[in-house]
């Protein structure tokens, strides 16, 4: 097992960039606590984990919009899961691609409370005791949105902006405690993401990858670990992750 962490915590784990998650730092020995909305997919990612590598998870059905149950969840872990060494702040979201001015306010506070304000109820729920530890890793999934923005995305580039600048803050914030804090910033993965911002219309989802060769979640997973998994002097501040077929969060290659 890597020294550098043994119980790694990541958010919205049951598909996507999460599970990828979690299945490298598995391969890597680590403890996991696992949280999403959807427990039947962690169960089967738990089962999966330990029939491949053995690895112990703990599993918890959070939504982490709801601000009293994560700092009641997180705050309270059993004691032989509470020292989290890693935190992947992982759930996120993308709902619609209206103009402001045509926008739906529940879309966006579904986004903002979600990518904002979730991750900052993961982080102020674990930091305190990786401070008290003297040692700990945040990691937040940004998006090349969180330094563009784009038509239709006004809302939800806003939020990734946040979580730029909330991962800037805190690393300032963290300074001399040993703490590290690091953003992994995706362009075009494919996952559910596109399925969720479209409410389920498939066939337009399928139209944003089409004709050109997406980031995998694998591929975000192996730069969370390779942030990870760096000596304990040595701070990853941001990976920015983009295809070959990608120049700009607009500019696309498509055959």
């Amino acid at each position: 097992m890597n020294r550098a962490f043994r119980t790694v915590l990541i958010t919205g784990a049951s598909a996507g960039i999460g599970a990828a998650c979690a299945r490298a730092f598995a391969r890597e020995g680590a403890r996991l606590v696992l949280t999403g909305r959807r427990m039947e997919r962690l169960q089967a990612l738990a089962e999966e984990l330990r029939a491949e590598h053995g690895t112990e998870c703990h599993l918890l059905a959070l939504d982490v919009r709801d601000g009293r149950a994560m700092a009641e969840t997180l705050g309270g872990l059993p004691a032989e899961w509470a020292e989290v060494d890693v935190l992947v702040n992982n759930a996120g979201l993308g709902r619609g691609m209206e103009k402001l001015q045509e926008g739906t306010p529940a879309d966006w506070d579904e986004m903002i409370d979600t990518n904002v304000k979730g991750l900052l109820y993961a982080t102020r729920a674990l930091t305190p005791g990786m401070v008290a530890r003297g040692r700990g890793h945040v990691v937040n999934i940004g998006s090349v949105a969180g330094h563009e923005v784009y038509p239709g995305g006004a809302v939800y580039c806003a939020t990734k902006h946040a979580v730029d600048a909330i991962t800037r803050g805190l690393r300032m914030d963290l300074l001399g405690t040993g703490v590290r804090v690091s953003t992994v910033d995706p362009g075009m993965v494919e996952t559910e993401f596109s399925v969720v911002r479209f409410r389920g219309d498939e066939e337009r989802a399928r139209r944003v990858y089409a004709n050109m060769t997406p980031l995998t979640p694998d591929d975000i997973a192996d730069a969370v670990l390779w942030c990870a998994t760096r000596p304990p002097h040595v701070n990853v501040d941001e990976i920015i992750l983009k295809p070959t077929d990608q120049a700009s969060a607009t500019l696309v290659h498509r055959r």
